[in-house]
């Protein structure tokens, strides 16, 4: 899954701006999940005509067929591709067409005991695509249901996660083009010497590096809430000189001036504008930002996405 670089040009520049970008996520979760919906009832349509004489589950039959990819049926069974993966130690095709399939006998034979149990209750999904419409009985409902609120936990969780680790390169050179450093002063990716090389060490994925002196300072990017305690976490696991966040709380800022480490607060008013204290304190070169940050973006943006 991938985050477009319309979404991540409109988060960067809603940080820049103090703003809250998290809307730029929900609505690509809703887009995205609306399309499947759509995607998905046309499906449920055409497996139900297409099996209405199969005297056994229609759907286990269409939707678990293994002839399908293994995320469809997982997705379909009503588990996501990370928890069989979690559960079973890996992800192959059979592992998830195992899985799914045990999984969604549990869950067929749960719901038809809440049926019995809750027998004055009734419920009917009608579906109906121009002139072909079927009706979905109360245990068909609830496995669509559960199948569709599943898929949109995994997209969730997926473009969230996507989402920092898609706009923390980006963010960081932006920061860098606005304050005019010298390429030669940033990089984003840190190429070990022969001698560092040879040393059995773990290296964590660090998203940015300041550069000075023979100095390669680690730049640590959070787009989290504010008190999360994740901040120090990750400065202290990955030795981070500079953190750039969306909010911190005042613990949070006392810890990271406990750590000596060079800290951004976004969600200020001008927020950004302290990365330029930032490259002082490292004496990286550059010069004081005061151009229109709408336009400059804009130039910038079609730079660094091209």
């Amino acid at each position: 899954m991938t985050l477009t670089d319309t979404v991540a040009k409109n988060i960067i520049r809603k940080l820049l701006d103090g703003n809250d970008y998290r809307i730029e996520i929900v609505t690509l979760i809703n887009a995205q999940f609306l399309q499947f919906s759509i995607d998905f009832f046309r499906k449920v349509i055409d497996a139900k005509l297409n099996d209405k004489h199969v005297t056994t589950d229609w759907y286990k039959e269409e939707f678990l067929n293994p002839l399908l990819t293994k995320t469809e049926i997982a997705i379909n069974s009503g588990l996501n591709m990370k928890t069989i993966s979690n559960m079973f130690n890996g992800a192959t095709k059979k592992i998830v067409i195992d899985a799914s399939n045990e999984h969604y006998d549990t869950l067929f034979a749960a719901i038809q005991e809440l049926v019995e149990i809750e027998k004055e209750i009734d419920l009917t999904l009608t579906i109906k695509i121009k002139d072909v419409s079927v009706d979905l009985n109360i245990s068909e409902t609830l496995i669509v249901i559960n199948t569709l609120a599943v898929k949109r936990a995994a997209l969730r969780g997926g473009l969230w996660s996507t989402a920092g680790k898609r706009v923390e390169k980006p963010l960081m050179q932006t920061l860098c083009r606005l304050y005019h450093v010298p390429s030669d002063f940033y990089k984003m990716t840190y190429v070990k010497t022969e001698a560092e090389a040879s040393e059995e060490t773990f290296e964590r994925e660090i998203d940015f590096y300041l550069c000075n002196d023979g100095h390669n300072y680690k730049c640590e990017v959070k787009l989290m809430g504010k008190g999360n305690p994740e901040s120090a976490d990750a400065v202290i696991a990955r030795d981070s000189r500079v953190f750039v966040a969306d909010k911190l709380s005042d613990t949070n800022k006392a810890q990271l001036d406990s750590l000596a480490v060079e800290w951004v607060e976004l969600r200020n008013s001008n927020g950004y504008r302290k990365f330029k204290l930032v490259l002082e304190n490292l004496h990286i070169p550059h010069t004081d930002y005061a151009g229109n940050i709408d336009s400059d973006l804009d130039a910038i943006f079609a730079e660094i996405f091209k």
